[in-house]
């Protein structure tokens, strides 16, 4: 029953992963203009040394020679065939290797031609001081981040005596190479995501180490030699399986950063204590039930975690320390009772698994475990709750039509989280922790989790536990698995009703009450309020709160109704005349013998119902946004969102960094919980298999507590090699239906506002990269930029060209002196970084675009050069400003001396000038 009173209403073809925030390097940062440089494959059965010098053979039989490094930089991850560009460049002893001392490779190259490209290294690069040999560039299908087949490191490195970083993370390494210790000048060594079970005690031969990072491998056990570091200031040891720590680990006098979490220690040695550089200090994740006191008294210490160990006491130092983290532990709970000698076994410790966002799965034993998913959600198995091994798998979904039932005050906090295998009995019931968005509105509500049992929807009883103001955990015992979400509702009471009678109150609203009289149930039964229609053998008393400002002895009775809400038909019915309604000072009482919804209202309208339906309605209703947004440096990314009025702009600040777009949609009314569907059109397509996706239409469903956010990738069939593709997206109400309804076509052509079309939106492919700009051609024509008048000349898309040719690395000084802002020179730079021409172009013709029409731009350009020291290419366009003077001058003498009526039209020349090719 729900009850209340109111006053009154009111795609180019070709590969792209889909990348994942926070698992890797993310390659949209890096250069994505692929040069096509193919040589041969190389038969499998070379030697290294061969596969080089054929590799080699085969880059110097090509057409044009590989770009030489810009700087002392030599990034060859992203491109196709990386070896083979540094085989090429080897070969041809190119001068300016000389000067390379940072070089970026793929760990996902050909094992054979990596091993022969770096066994060049030392000979070719001799001042190389960082070397990177990552994997992890690729994906597989779901989405984790895949190992580089990176397995050894040739003997040879060993000669690189300036080399100072070395980073081989995510790649096959199952033991340490042995020319690695021998590199003296080391100062950083990564080796995350690798698969090292030991590290040798040759690792502590390395004096100038200072940074080590080992993290996500397969330790057990870390060499006494490690002590004897004495230059090194990181250690992260992370993600491993280390039990124990060696002593000699306090010798590490120089450690500033320790981290070890995530591995199974159960204690700690004293040693520590020697750690007397020691700053941050992470052991969260792990088996601890003590640590030393001695940790308290490391001078510079500002950071201890503790968090999620087995920590039952601390010493006092630490307890009462500011920099100590204990959350998670079990302190102040007393021991588990020994068992007496004949009883039965001790039950060894609940093993605990932390998942990381690279797997969907785990397994399950009848000894039980903690589980605590990459996606913040925590499950507890108890000990017997299977009978039999078995695998749990579980997905954190989007929030779907099909998949999210809320009633008309509800709302949801939480993502859907789906565990798997569904319905599976356990013998005994497994917790079930969910991190949720905290409600606004939290006076008459409360929060629950809802599950899908039996095809039907229910609430289980749920307890919030609240780690900090913005992070709610709810927690619910669960007998088997299925789908799971958290929704807050109005507040829901219930009791038994026995045959006796009894009084229902109202948690949120302490005037709100249900008089059950003797005789009502012939057996005791529960009741709720909220809950559907149930009938009752005897009228039931309900009280409701006047309207605020009413009494019952000042209101006039005409203008007091009393509605239904009849379920089936979903509207509002004025049953005034067919109760009998009991006035007091404060409330009013009436009798009914079936459980629904009712309101109280206080009004002088007449047509009561249709008003009431009105305002149900507008407690639902929100005023929205919508908006498409393209990332910036990837426009066939497409961003998608619909946001309630009052989110727009926050949002559009923070967004507008990484992506561009039209302004926001015209406002459009939209009830909580309405699905709706973005339609792509005009040629443009989705550029995937979404399982959200039909015939190229996205569904939505809008809740005004989520983002209501997709981001995809689009693409076209059109021809973009000649001009730019200008689509569209249109937004209509409903569920996504085979073909878009012909009055919302309509609706959309004519503008104008409609039941089913609500907003349409532009979206805009560019050309392909590598067609941009002229092609000069023999005997092809360029025209004009209209840059420059008649009288001082103009500047033609080749003209500007050659002046773009000829700039260099003096093009930022220039581009601020013609005006441009700071900021967008460090966006050129980063948009087009590894490629100086294409800097130079983009800056020269996006500033030609800008200053089309106006005059004296010209002589902008021409000032800007002569500041910035480049009086030779100043000159040179002086020259071309000159040429087309000249022939314009001319073009005028001789249409003046001709005789007016003999020249025939076609001979007679352009009234604008011909453009000066340089």
């Amino acid at each position: 029953m729900r009850a209340s009173a109111s006053v009154g209403a009111e795609k180019c073809e070709g590969w792209r992963p889909a990348w994942r925030a926070g698992t890797c390097l993310v390659p949209e940062d890096g250069w994505w203009a692929m040069a096509a440089m193919e040589a041969g494959p190389l038969p499998a059965t070379l030697a290294p040394e061969d596969a080089a010098r054929d590799a080699s053979e085969a880059a110097g039989a090509g057409p044009e020679a590989p770009p030489l490094p810009a700087g002392n930089r030599l990034s060859l991850h992203l491109h196709p065939g990386g070896c083979r560009r540094l085989l090429r460049l080897c070969a041809q002893q190119a001068p300016q290797l000389l000067e390379v001392d940072f070089l970026q490779l793929s760990g996902h190259e050909d094992p054979q031609l990596l091993e022969a490209a770096l066994a060049r290294l030392p000979w070719s690069l001799p001042r190389l001081r960082s070397l990177v040999l990552k994997g992890g560039q690729r994906r597989e299908a779901l989405g984790a981040c895949l190992r580089g087949s990176l397995a050894t490191l040739p003997a040879s490195l060993s000669s690189l005596a300036r080399l100072a970083h070395l980073d081989l993370s995510f790649n096959s390494l199952e033991t340490l190479p042995a020319c690695v210790p021998q590199m003296c000048g080391l100062d950083a060594l990564l080796l995350s995501r690798n698969c090292l079970s030991e590290l040798p005690a040759a690792l502590g031969a390395l004096p100038a180490l200072t940074f080590l990072a080992v993290t996500h491998n397969r330790l057990r056990t870390l060499p006494p030699a490690l002590g004897a570091l004495s230059s090194l200031q990181r250690l992260d040891l992370s993600g491993n399986l280390l039990e124990a720590l060696p002593p000699e680990i306090g010798g590490l006098g120089s450690l500033a950063e320790l981290n070890l979490a995530s591995n199974r220690l159960q204690s700690l040695p004293s040693s520590l204590a020697g750690l007397r550089a020691l700053r941050l200090f992470i052991l969260h994740s792990n088996l601890l039930a003590s640590v030393p006191a001695s940790l308290a008294r490391l001078p510079l210490l500002t950071r201890l975690d503790l968090r999620d160990n087995q920590l039952r006491d601390v010493p006092p130092e630490l307890l009462d320390a500011p920099f100590v983290r204990l959350q998670g532990n079990p302190l102040g709970r007393p021991p588990p009772d020994p068992p007496s000698p004949p009883g039965p076994p001790v039950v060894p410790e609940m093993p605990r698994l932390l998942l990381t966002s690279d797997r969907d799965s785990f397994a399950v034993t009848p000894q039980g475990c903690s589980v605590t998913l990459a996606c913040g959600v925590r499950l507890q198995f108890p000990a017997g709750a299977t009978a039999a091994p078995m695998t749990i798998r579980y997905r954190l979904w989007l929030p779907e039509p099909r998949l999210v039932p809320l009633g008309p005050h509800d709302a949801l906090l939480s993502g859907v989280l789906e565990l798997q295998p569904h319905g599976v009995a356990f013998q005994q019931e497994v917790g079930l922790w969910l991190l949720f968005v905290p409600p606004r509105a939290r006076r008459c509500r409360e929060v629950v989790v809802r599950t899908l049992s039996d095809n039907s929807w229910s609430d289980l009883e749920t307890h919030l536990e609240e780690e900090t103001p913005k992070r709610l955990w709810a927690h619910c015992q669960v007998p088997h698995f299925s789908w799971f979400l958290v929704v807050s509702r109005p507040v829901s009471d219930a009791c038994l009703v026995p045959p006796e009678g009894t009084l229902l109150c109202s948690s949120g609203h302490a005037g709100v009450r249900v008089t059950f009289p003797a005789g009502a149930t012939e057996e005791p039964r529960h009741v709720r309020m909220q809950s559907g229609p149930s009938s009752f053998l005897r009228p039931v008393t309900i009280q409701l709160p006047l309207p605020p400002g009413v009494t019952g002895l000042s209101l006039d009775r005409a203008r007091l109704h009393l509605l239904h809400l009849a379920a089936p038909a979903a509207a509002w019915d004025d049953i005034t005349a067919q109760v009998a309604l009991e006035l007091t000072h404060l409330y009013a009482r009436f009798q009914v013998t079936r459980f629904s919804w009712y309101w109280l209202w206080y009004t002088t309208k007449a047509c009561v119902g249709s008003l009431a339906r009105k305002a149900w309605e507008r407690l639902r209703l929100y005023r929205v946004n919508l908006i498409a947004l393209q990332r910036r440096r990837d426009p066939e990314q497409v961003l998608l969102q619909c946001l309630p009025r009052n989110k727009v702009d926050a949002t559009l600040r923070r967004l507008l960094e990484r992506y561009r777009g039209p302004e926001p949609s015209d406002t459009v009314e939209m009830f909580e919980g309405e699905k709706f569907f973005a339609a792509f059109e005009r040629g443009i397509d989705i550029d995937a298999d979404r399982p959200d996706c039909v015939e190229g239409r996205l569904c939505f469903v809008f809740y005004s507590h989520l983002k209501n956010l997709k981001e995809v990738y689009v693409t076209t069939a059109l021809d973009r090699r000649a001009r730019a593709v200008r689509g569209q997206v249109s937004f209509y109400r409903g569920e996504v239906p085979e073909v878009v309804p012909e009055e919302a076509e309509a609706a959309r052509q004519k503008r104008g506002p409609a039941a089913l079309w609500m907003a349409t939106l532009p979206i805009k492919l560019p050309r392909l990269q590598g067609c941009e700009g002229p092609t000069r051609e023999p005997g092809l024509s360029l025209a004009p930029l209209n840059l420059g008048d008649a009288e001082t000349g103009f500047l033609t898309q080749s003209n500007l060209l050659n002046v773009a040719g000829r700039l260099g690395p003096d093009w930022p000084a220039v581009a601020l002196h013609l005006g441009l802002p700071y900021r967008e020179l460090q966006r050129i730079r980063h948009e087009f970084r590894d490629d100086l021409d294409g800097q130079i172009r983009h800056m020269l013709f996006s500033w030609a675009e800008r200053q089309a029409g106006q005059p004296g731009a010209v002589g902008r350009l021409v000032q800007a050069l002569e500041q910035s020291d480049r009086r030779d290419v100043a000159e040179e366009v002086r020259a071309v400003l000159e040429l087309g003077r000249r022939k314009y001058q001319e073009g005028i003498r001789h249409t003046s001396l001709a005789p007016g009526n003999l020249t025939s039209p076609d001979r007679l020349p352009s009234p604008s000038p011909e453009p000066a090719q340089a």
